[in-house]
């Protein structure tokens, strides 16, 4: 865990990418509270509070007696969600950048295929 941010949120996310990953596919159910509590030895209020950040952010319902399940196209749904709060965080700042560096868009393509052959 990530002692910079809150627990819940690490808990929602890592449930998000276990979605995006296919790990949980749409219409299984994902651990309770107190399985996210006892593995990650916090304490069940905080569990619950990431799993209410799912279902308030329409990626999981709650099936009565029976657990939280992913709901259908929530896969699509975080990866377009992902894909906007990528473009926002790294896309536009890094096009903001390469216009002060008078790197036109073919350029700065060119260095992204180049950097991504290195790595």
């Amino acid at each position: 865990m990530d002692e910079s941010r809150p627990i819940f949120i690490q808990i929602a996310e890592q449930v998000e990418n276990d979605i995006i990953e296919g790990s949980l596919p749409e219409g299984s159910q994902i651990p309770s509270t107190n399985e996210f509590a006892a593995f990650l030895r916090v304490n069940p209020a905080t569990a619950l509070k990431g799993v209410n950040r799912l279902v308030d952010d329409g990626i999981v319902e709650k099936r009565r007696g029976i657990g939280m399940f992913v709901i259908a196209g929530a896969r699509q749904r975080l990866i377009e969600r992902r894909r906007a709060e990528f473009a926002a965080e790294y896309i536009r700042p890094l096009i903001i950048e390469a216009e002060k560096l008078g790197i036109d868009i073919d350029e700065l393509a060119g260095l992204l295929r180049a950097e991504r052959i290195q790595s």
